[in-house]
């Protein structure tokens, strides 16, 4: 009954602010407004469609060799967690099309299970983001971005690889449309026997093999000059045998089928922009414990978000936005029974640009729901740019991430009086802007308290409780250099991460956060001959609290190496050949987890 209230004052509110006066429209609409308006004094890493597709589908690979995120990977292809300037999996949020897709049992993405040929953008924004994203934008978020193109088209691409260990990766894509709608249909497939060699032994990856699917349907439509629709939807399945760490071991598979459907109703009047958003999310898991048998646990949540987005233009340079949404959780499965979980929230958020130079933005977030005791959180920061091609930036924000479903009913040992993990964080940012060169220093100081840990009881189980402390500092640079003559091109990109993240009380290093992280790649093209090298380094990570040196995972660089052929006078064919890990580095990002020695692809697009 509220949501439907919610969706009749939404309409009501579209119904009152709308005027008379026509607008028009971009060619590009993009999904996700408020990373492109509200996020301007912070620094944001946008990922382009070739960087997209010189790198292996999965996210992980992606940011790992191309951002300051450190991932934690059990084994290829396995479970992987990220950590964001120090921070735990639970607080980085990943957003599809603008809504918040972490997990409601555990608060986290596994970066494994999404394929990053399914999104035209992707893009990093380093540091607080819960006033707008909500639950877990503490480190920074990741955002998976579909965005439509309003003009004549259509495209068909059809991508095929092969590569060592029988891996299959194909995707179909389909991108056509005219002045007044546009299509985007995708299909992908990924699957390996993932039973490499490792390094140095005479043993290879067991019960590794997994396969993924994922569908995607995504249509904009122009009504008039005033108003488009929006509809993103997409399917998920996956299965993933866990490979084992003992011959001895039981083996084990777990399977995800996820659901996303977001409609997007935008209208544009005089001085009002306005978007109404209505979501259906699932999430389910079945875990076999043994894949001899067909028996397995499964949870499951249903997640239903009601949204209205009104931006008003007070006038050239001040912009005010106000956000109302309304979410019900509805949940399932062994260990947490049933149990619904409803949140509502406002935002209010103000920019205005003082003058060419100098701009600043403020905003504040409060929710209500009887789930948990909810704080008010807020942001401000400013940009200064000093000349032409040097800026400054500053930020501050609180934010949060609130107790997931297994902390709040998981039977036994949930609790109902848990506080949400709170996030106190500054950013001072420098970005150079010079002949084809950006460069983007950033240092950060972020205090988070409530942190939530499982701990044992007296009666014998686990159950979640607020107890850490924990400070982290640090700085950030990122470099993108890019040089034309003539025909040729020459690229160059990097990141560097320095992360200090400790126990305010034991002054020790987070379990699993390097000091040192660096990524770099060289790309060079030629007509229609491009080639590129990446590397990948990671510093010693701890993995006892203690800090232990005795059980440290060894820091590691790893390399790979790619060339790319088109053609056609369009470029309709391309082939393309990878060598990874070109050095047959013996690495692991676990302990007992090696990662693959070097090994080989091969590809084929065909544009059509």
């Amino acid at each position: 009954m509220k949501l439907k209230l919610l969706f009749a004052f939404l309409f009501l509110g579209q119904c009152l602010f709308a005027q008379n006066d026509t607008i028009k429209l971009n060619e590009v609409v993009v999904s996700d407004v408020q990373l492109r308006d509200n996020t301007v004094s912070q620094t944001v890493l946008q990922l382009n469609d070739s960087i997209i597709h010189q790198n292996q589908p999965a996210l992980t690979s992606l940011l790992n060799y191309n951002s300051v995120i450190y991932f934690k990977e059990n084994g290829y292809g396995m479970v992987s967690s990220a950590s964001f300037r120090g921070t735990t999996a639970q607080q980085t949020a990943v957003l599809w099309n603008g809504i918040n897709i972490n997990s409601q049992l555990l608060g986290q993405t596994d970066f494994n299970t999404v394929t990053t040929r399914d999104f035209n953008s992707i893009s990093v924004k380093s540091g607080g983001g819960s006033v707008i994203y909500g639950s877990g934008a503490i480190g920074g978020t990741v955002h998976l971005n579909n965005e439509f193109q309003f003009k004549d088209q259509f495209r068909n691409e059809l991508y095929l690889g092969y590569g060592s260990f029988n891996t299959i990766n194909t995707q179909y894509r389909l991108n056509a449309g005219s002045e007044k709608w546009n299509t985007q249909i995708s299909f992908s497939r990924n699957s390996s026997d993932n039973d490499y060699p490792f390094v140095g032994t005479d043993e290879k990856n067991t019960n590794g093999q997994y396969f993924n699917t994922t569908v995607n349907a995504n249509i904009g439509y122009k009504i008039n000059a005033k108003n488009v629709l929006k509809l993103y939807s997409q399917f998920y399945e996956d299965e993933r045998h866990f490979a084992l760490t003992s011959a001895n071991a039981i083996k084990t598979k777990y399977r995800n089928y996820n659901t996303r459907n977001l409609l997007v109703w935008t209208n544009y009047s005089g001085a009002f922009t306005s978007n109404v958003k209505a979501a259906i999310l699932k999430e389910r898991y079945q875990y076999y414990d043994n894949i001899e048998n067909d028996n397995f646990s499964f949870g499951e949540v249903k997640t239903f978000i009601g949204k209205y987005d009104v931006v008003y233009s007070i006038s050239k340079k001040m912009k005010l936005n106000a956000i109302f949404d309304y979410t019900i959780n509805e949940g399932e499965g062994e260990g947490i029974g049933e149990a619904t979980r409803k949140i509502g929230s406002g935002v209010l958020l103000f920019k205005h640009q003082v003058s060419d130079s100098f701009m600043y933005e403020i905003s504040g977030r409060k929710e209500i729901t009887d789930a948990y005791q909810s704080p008010f959180l807020f942001s401000a920061g400013a940009t200064y740019a000093v000349t032409k091609w040097y800026k400054l930036k500053l930020n501050g924000s609180h934010n949060f991430r609130i107790p997931t479903f297994n902390d709040l009913y998981w039977k036994p040992g949930g609790n109902l009086n848990l506080r949400p993990e709170s996030a106190y964080q500054a950013d001072f940012g420098q970005e150079f802007t010079f002949n084809g060169l950006k460069l983007t220093a950033t240092a950060y100081y972020m205090k988070i308290k409530d942190m939530l840990r499982w701990l044992p009881t007296s009666e014998g189980y686990w159950a979640p409780v607020n107890t850490d402390k924990v400070q982290s500092y640090g700085a950030e640079v990122l470099l993108d250099y890019t040089k034309k003559i003539g025909a040729h091109e020459l690229g160059l990109k990097g990141t560097y991460a320095y992360t200090v993240s400790e126990d305010e009380t034991t002054k020790k290093q987070l379990i699993y956060v390097p000091y040192h992280k660096l990524t770099g790649a060289v790309s060079y093209s030629y007509k229609n001959m491009a080639a590129y090298y990446q590397t990948l380094y990671n510093g010693e990570v701890f993995t006892l609290s203690d800090n232990d040196p005795k059980y440290m995972v060894k820091d590691y660089l790893v390399s790979n190496f790619g060339i790319d052929y088109s053609i056609g006078k369009k470029s309709q064919y391309r082939l393309g050949a990878q060598v990874r890990n070109l050095t047959n580095e013996k690495y692991e990002s676990v302990v007992s987890r090696l990662m693959p020695g070097r090994n080989y692809n091969i590809t084929l697009t065909l544009i059509f």
